[in-house]
């Protein structure tokens, strides 16, 4: 089917293979060492677009394969065994390409005639390559859950911020963005409630293998979550809590460590991620177990004894700092979704609660909880020091969430302050002047040519208040600076789809 070209033959598509082959050919064998970096930088994305384009195009065959009735006459019940059998691919790259065709291809209805794309905006944006295949799965994903009662035109909307986003954005970034359109579609949770979080809860630990190791798995709520996240990203960073390194016995959950010394553990640490959490995990039970004297060893030998011995005890394990603030949850919200009872609230460590789980988790365990106005510029704050206050880092986790280089998720817990003026330049320890930044983009940020800078953006711009980000001429040679939205998309969400409700309540009217 190919409703918008001419029909093409056995000799028209054996002439465009060999064009592709000739392309792909060319470049591979021909070298790239006489173009320029920007050069390079220019042809990955043109060729980008190409593979986009290309990637589209699957759909016209599934539909086609599926018109044909080829599953059938191959012996296989539907389109994904066939695609599995023919082109060698995975169950779940088979799957995607078929669920892909069915929202963004074109099918004929039982008349012949072609019958309306249901995702007719992304279909065009993966056509014409300016969004990927992650990206219009991602779309996909987010438009099948959205609640049956939406109005059919808050749908095509939705779709449109969706396709808006991705045309700029990572496909990283569409759960979070989803979980933001969802939280105020659905403010009632009759899709996805928190009681339905609550049953699907719970940790599974399997018996111990023939070496003794046990495999864990299962759900977490987002409050658990939220709280493993904040200790986390002090106990699982580098050089903290290494069973492999007997020097680090000193970096336990409850010890104050000094900089020189973590430094110094982190350049010896060679675990992975996982493994950092397994031994964060270690650090912090053991931190938990009581102290008892002689006379209740013996009552507190099992888990019922324990668990008595620490209420006992009245009082939470303190786990110190980690980055200049107390190892806790730092909840962030807007004012207007606080009075409304609806939307997300955000954490330091990137996840996403409900307003009413933010609420019940602050009830209970008393993190910090940061509430912006309908700018989200947080106060101003202060001083005279070379490292950010408490008050500034809790400031700096409300204005940028996270990192602030752009297309970086890298969450607030896991960044520095720094200094948009070098303080060696004299920049001040202002809140102007400071922003939120992993180490791997704060390592970027020089003087060289080929390293970052960055700048506050003026009243005058379109993110008045925000940290820009000026990148290498190599990569672009405008030197426009560019911000991160990634930790951002509630408030884009939310003005979009408020909006939308307002129009369906005067149509509805």
């Amino acid at each position: 089917m190919n409703s918008k070209g001419e029909s093409l033959d056995s000799t028209g598509i054996s002439a465009l293979m060999t064009a592709v082959t000739n392309v792909t050919d060319t470049v591979v064998h021909g070298g790239l060492n006489r173009l320029t970096d920007t050069d390079v930088v220019e042809f990955m994305r043109r060729l980008e677009i190409c593979k986009r384009q290309l990637a589209a195009l699957d759909s016209v065959l599934v539909i086609e394969v599926s018109e044909r009735d080829l599953p059938r006459k191959a012996g296989v019940k539907d389109a994904v065994p066939f695609l599995r059998q023919t082109l060698g691919l995975s169950r779940y790259d088979a799957a995607v390409r078929v669920k892909i065709a069915g929202a963004c291809g074109e099918f004929l209805g039982a008349d012949g005639k072609p019958r309306p794309i249901t995702l007719a905006a992304t279909a065009n944006a993966f056509e014409a390559g300016v969004i990927s295949r992650d990206h219009v799965r991602g779309i996909v994903d987010i438009m099948t859950h959205l609640p049956a009662e939406v109005p059919a035109p808050a749908r095509v909307e939705t779709e449109a911020l969706l396709v808006e986003h991705c045309v700029t954005g990572q496909p990283d970034d569409l759960p979070k963005i989803g979980r933001e359109i969802l939280a105020r579609l659905d403010p009632e949770g009759t899709v996805i409630s928190d009681a339905d979080r609550r049953r699907r809860r719970g940790i599974t630990i399997s018996r111990p293998g023939v070496d003794g190791m046990s495999k864990i798995e299962g759900w977490l709520t987002p409050e658990l979550r939220a709280l493993l996240d904040a200790i986390f990203a002090k106990l699982a960073r580098p050089g903290m809590c290494n069973l492999d390194d007997a020097d680090t016995e000193v970096l336990a959950a409850t010890a104050r460590v000094e900089s020189k010394v973590l430094e110094a553990a982190a350049r010896r640490d060679r675990r992975d991620a996982s493994q950092r959490t397994h031994d964060a995990l270690f650090a912090l039970v053991t931190a938990l177990q009581p102290v008892t004297d002689s006379t209740d060893a013996a009552t507190d030998s099992d888990a019922a004894g324990i668990a008595a011995a620490a209420a006992k005890m009245g009082k939470p394990v303190k786990l110190g700092k980690h980055r200049g603030l107390p190892v806790e949850v730092v909840v962030t919200m807007s004012l207007a979704d606080l009075e409304k009872g609806a939307g997300m609230a955000t954490t330091a460590s990137g996840g996403h609660l409900s307003i009413s789980q933010a609420l019940k988790l602050a009830k209970g365990s008393r993190p910090v909880l940061a509430v912006l106005d309908k700018d989200e510029i947080p106060l101003y704050l202060a001083h005279g020091e070379r490292l950010a206050t408490s008050g500034q880092r809790l400031a700096l986790i409300a204005r940028d969430r996270g990192c602030t280089h752009p297309g970086c998720d890298v969450p607030a817990s896991m960044c520095a302050a720094h200094h948009v003026i070098d303080w060696a330049k004299g920049g001040p320890t202002d809140l102007n002047n400071l922003a939120l930044v992993c180490d791997h983009h704060h390592a970027m940020v020089n003087d060289s040519e080929n390293g970052w800078q960055t700048v506050m953006l003026g009243k005058d711009s379109a993110h008045p208040g925000r940290v820009g980000w000026i990148a290498p001429k190599a990569l672009d040679p405008s030197h426009t600076p560019q911000v991160n939205d990634t930790h951002h998309v509630g408030k884009r969400v939310a003005t979009a789809v408020d909006s939308s409700c307002r129009r369906w309540g005067s149509r509805a009217a």
